[in-house]
């Protein structure tokens, strides 16, 4: 298998999983004269923002073949923030030399990563090109997420006749949970609540990842201490006991009681027992499921761009206008609908987005609209690409009035709409908001996210231009959850970052658009999640066919 590897992130990024690639190919260019091409596949990989392709690894070399089935892996480190550019070379390996500019090429092919997971049960088929006048054949890709003991345990456990340690009350027992290691050491990975003032209490139950228990050995030891809390922080020790996650889990179907044992005490007292029982009540593993197994189960991203038309943008043709696409440059509009869009959209099966204007006077009667479609469409107001979504925008700033004021509220409504038609996990929307300042309607926006919360969408709010945008921050509910009447949002659907803080110093506009996707799409996954646990709804499972 090719070594694990990184596809090179900014310092600080947590990978989502690590996706395994096997490749096949099919109908591949026959280079020798005797026999059949003896193919290897190549993998190319360029860093976040970078334009520069490493060479990542190699598949084995296959004699004889023009349709390989390769044994050798890939495994990639899988963000979800971030545009994974992926390249395979196709070599026929015909010297024994180890450089492969000296085998005959016979073709390659550009794909990102997450088209592949996007893709249906995460197979992807791509033709491979580069040798001129020839069909080259196709490659074959598939994408599995490695497993690594997703599974979560929850149990509660009550003790019985421990021993007293207080001198003026009974004990206030808690237990403190410690995974063994490699080299006979323990590990604290987890607590209990303090029961007060009690010889036998009953814990509350609690979950706990099986790899924070085990690191997913089952009959690794599991060691569990009881104590004796006390204010001042000296907590006394009342006994201890060893068990391991797979007899933990024999208990499932049982009560099991452990002997609670102090070691001073035994070796001081004869008749020493034991210092009380411990009783595993109920013991009960479910899986942790992730991003990608709701996108590999079906789920679809359906994202829907914003984008504001209000007269503080300044006129197009002004070069000072945020709107100002030069013959050279991209506005800051249209790069950071393409830095986010070209990522959410291998996640979209259709690559149709609904796209909408706000803060304009429309022709020919001058009326302002909050929602009006790019395309002009109003019964089909979605663009084809994000290709679509940029040059209708771009018709739109030649033929309608940016005015005013800056509200939300209506195109945040119009996608929780849509998202309320099909609550049952296989839609998920993600509006892109992109404005350049103030909003005119706090309250109303502030209803619509909560009203939103409920429902399987996200919001990113991209802010352009000078401005200072300290209400966009009040709706970002990493601090304090959006509140509105009264009602708190049910869950954080809002990501606001200035686009101002990503423009990189040396006008490279690609890398300023990889540091933006990265920050305003690293929370999707985790709103995703959180939809579909709090309204409890599992993946559906791919079909291996």
């Amino acid at each position: 298998m090719a070594s694990p590897g990184a596809l090179e992130p900014a310092t600080g990024s947590v990978p989502g999983t690590k996706v395994e690639l096997t490749v096949s190919c099919r109908n591949l260019l026959d280079m020798d004269t005797f026999s059949k091409s003896d193919p290897v596949v190549v993998l190319f990989v360029q860093g976040s923002g970078s334009s520069e392709w490493k060479e990542f690894g190699r598949t084995e070399v296959i004699d004889n073949t023009l349709n390989p089935d390769f044994v050798r892996k890939f495994v990639l480190d899988y963000y979800f923030e971030e545009k994974q550019n992926l390249r395979f070379d196709v070599y026929n390996v015909d010297s024994k030399s180890c450089s492969i500019l000296k085998q005959d090429f016979l073709g390659q092919a550009f794909v990102a990563l997450g088209e592949v997971i996007g893709s249906q049960r995460g197979r992807l088929e791509r033709a491979l090109t580069g040798v001129p006048g020839k069909r080259c054949g196709t490659i074959l890709l598939l994408a599995e997420e490695l497993s690594n003991c997703r599974d979560i345990v929850t149990m509660q456990l009550c003790a019985n006749k421990l021993d007293k340690k207080d001198f003026f009350g009974k004990s206030d027992p808690f237990l403190v949970f410690y995974r063994s290691n490699e080299d006979g050491t323990f590990t604290i990975c987890h607590k209990t609540e303090v029961v007060k003032n009690t010889l036998n209490p009953v814990w509350q139950p609690f979950t706990i990842p099986v790899r924070a228990l085990c690191n997913g050995d089952y009959d690794r030891t599991v060691k569990i201490d009881v104590y004796d809390w006390d204010r001042d922080g000296s907590h006394d020790f009342i006994g201890e006991f060893a068990t391991s996650y797979r007899e933990l889990s024999r208990a499932q179907s049982q009560f099991t009681v452990y002997e609670v044992l102090n070691p001073r005490k035994k070796c001081k007292k004869k008749k020493y027992v034991n210092s009380g029982t411990v009783t595993l009540l109920s013991f009960s593993v479910e899986s942790e499921f992730t991003f990608v197994d709701y996108i590999r189960g079906g789920t679809q991203l359906n994202f829907t761009v914003a984008i504001d038309f209000t007269a503080s943008n300044g006129m197009p043709s002004q070069p000072t206008s945020l709107h100002y696409a030069s013959p050279y440059q991209l506005s800051a509009y249209a790069l950071a609908l393409k830095a986010v869009g070209e990522i959410i959209q291998d996640y979209d099966s259709d690559k149709l987005f609904p796209a909408y204007g706000f803060g304009a006077k429309l022709p020919p009667d001058g009326k302002i609209s909050h929602q009006f479609p790019l395309n002009n469409n109003a019964d089909n107001p979605s663009c084809a690409g994000i290709e679509g979504v940029l040059e209708s925008y771009l018709q739109s700033l030649r033929t309608v009035q940016l005015y005013g004021p800056t509200n939300f509220a209506p195109v945040i409504n119009q996608v929780a709409g849509a998202a309320a038609q099909v609550t049952d996990g296989s839609q998920y929307h993600v509006l892109l908001i992109i404005t350049d300042g103030v909003i005119s309607d706090m309250l109303q926006t502030k209803e619509a996210i909560v009203t939103a919360s409920a429902l399987p969408m996200s919001i990113i709010i991209v802010g352009v231009g000078p401005a200072e945008f300290e209400a966009m921050e009040e709706l970002d509910g990493d601090e304090v959850r959006v509140s509105s009447r009264g009602r708190y949002a049910e869950r954080d659907i809002v990501q606001f970052v200035p686009f101002r803080d990503y423009v990189d110093d040396s006008g490279n506009q690609v890398l300023s658009m990889a540091r933006l996707a990265k920050d305003v799409l690293a929370e999707i996954p985790e709103q995703l999640l959180s939809y579909m646990k709090t309204h409890d709804i599992k993946p559906h499972r791919a079909d291996p066919q």
